[in-house]
Formats: structure tokens, C-alpha cells, sequence
């Protein structure tokens, strides 16, 4: 649903409709770069693929070559054309978006590297049907967060936003539980501290799909919802 953004595409100049298209398309096209990573970091987690989980690590340098030409590319249009109202919105929420989704990479890398060092030590299913859980979660909001952006969709983009509250919740029961398994066997220690690792990277990946979702808002609706409360920001698009 497109509301109170102005339709690209429409400027006198159509090179300047190009131009916006294609940072668009540019910051999607590395976002599925990026989902792809997260789908193979989880998996070389859950099946401990070290080979996998080496492939994953080698994609860091490309996330970071993607981020740095977008920048280049918005700070050229910035400067270039000194885009107002919707136009600047979206310049500036892809700014903020690719800057989410690298570090959306870099969090993938860890839960990699975690892949990498759990195989070593052995054996050890603690943790890992939460693992999965948190996976399949944090992995429809960063998928559901891209689309909300393609399709400019507020009310898409507040999904996201709830689904961050209910893993929130899941990470910390999650937590509780393997801390007290640890306490319970210290011999456990160094395999649940790297489990606890890959999980914190998953929810830090739902906190930066959540990020990106606030950006859609913000893109769409003209609101800054950041730091705001899930009930507020309900409250405020319903108006």
C-alpha cells in the first residue's frame, strides 16, 4: 500500500527517475545477497557445514563493496540533484537500510564463525530447536521487511516491527535456559558461550530487519517511530 509518498517516476528529468530507481534496486539486490547469507550461516549452524560456513565468511568483502557504492551513488544524488519531500525520504532510507544490512552480514559471519567452532568441540544439540526457531523468525522479518520496502507497505513494515517483540521474548527465555544448563554442567561452558553468541547474532539480526522496517515508515508516512512504543506506533498509523 503506498500512502503520502509521492510516485517516482514522475520528475521532469528522467534521468533523475533512473537514478532513484536504480539505488533501489541496487539496496534490494544487496539485501538478497544478504539473505542468501543468513539462510547459509543458519544452516551451516544446524547441519554443521564448516565448509558452508567458511563460503559465508568469504561474502563480507562484497557486503561492504555493495554498501560503499550505494553510498557513493545517494551521495551523488544528494549532491547533485537536492532532492526534497518524498525523493529526499528515500534517499535517506536507503542510506539507513544498507547500512542495517551490512550489519546483518557482519551478524551472519558470527553465527558462521560460531558454526565453525561448535563443529570443533564436538557434538552438542543444546540450544539447537531454538536456534531454528529464532532462525525461521528473524529470517521472515528481514524477507518481510526488504518487501515492505519494495512494495512501500507501512502496514507490512508494523509486522515486522510486532515480530521483533515476540523474539525479543523468545531470545531472553532462550538465554535463561542455557545459562542455567551451563551452571548445571560446567563442562558445557565453552560450547553453550558459543551457542549463546550465534543466538545473540539472530537477535541482533531482528533488531536491524526491525531498523529497516521503521525506515519503510518513515519513507512512507513521513514518521519517525524509532525509540517509540509498538502501542504508539499503532496508534499513530491507524490515524
Amino acid at each position: 500500500m503506498i500512502s503520502n509518498i509521492e510516485a517516482h517516476g514522475h520528475h521532469i528529468s528522467k534521468q533523475f527517475n533512473l537514478e532513484l530507481e536504480e539505488i533501489k534496486n541496487n539496496m534490494l539486490e544487496m539485501g538478497g545477497v544478504i539473505e542468501r547469507q543468513i539462510a547459509d550461516a543458519m544452516k551451516s549452524l544446524l547441519e554443521g557445514d564448516t565448509g558452508l560456513a567458511a563460503q559465508v565468511l568469504t561474502v563480507e568483502d562484497r557486503i561492504d563493496s555493495m554498501e560503499v557504492n550505494i553510498d557513493e551513488e545517494c551521495s551523488l544524488i544528494l549532491a547533485r540533484r537536492h532532492p526534497a519531500a518524498s525523493d529526499l525520504r528515500l534517499v535517506l532510507a536507503i542510506i539507513k537500510t544498507v547500512r542495517d544490512l551490512e550489519r546483518v552480514g557482519d551478524e551472519s559471519a558470527k553465527i558462521a564463525r560460531m558454526a565453525i567452532k561448535l563443529s570443533e568441540e564436538g557434538e552438542f544439540s543444546q540450544g539447537l530447536v531454538e536456534f531454528r526457531h529464532l532462525a525461521d523468525s528473524v529470517t521472515r522479518m528481514v524477507s518481510g521487511s526488504l518487501d515492505a520496502f519494495a512494495r512501500y507497505d507501512a502496514d507490512a513494515a508494523l509486522e515486522v516491527v510486532r515480530d521483533d517483540v515476540a523474539v525479543d521474548k523468545v531470545y531472553a527465555s532462550v538465554m535463561r535456559s542455557l545459562i542455567t544448563y551451563m551452571m548445571e554442567d560446567p563442562r558445557s561452558i565453552s560450547r553453550v558461550l558459543n551457542m549463546l553468541w550465534a543466538l545473540r547474532a539472530l537477535e541482533r539480526i531482528g533488531d536491524h530487519a526491525k531498523n529497516v522496517a521503521e525506515h519503510v515508515i518513515y519513507l512512507v508516512k513521513g514518521m519517525d517511530v524509532r525509540h517509540e512504543k509498538l502501542s504508539d506506533v499503532e496508534e499513530q498509523l491507524e490515524d
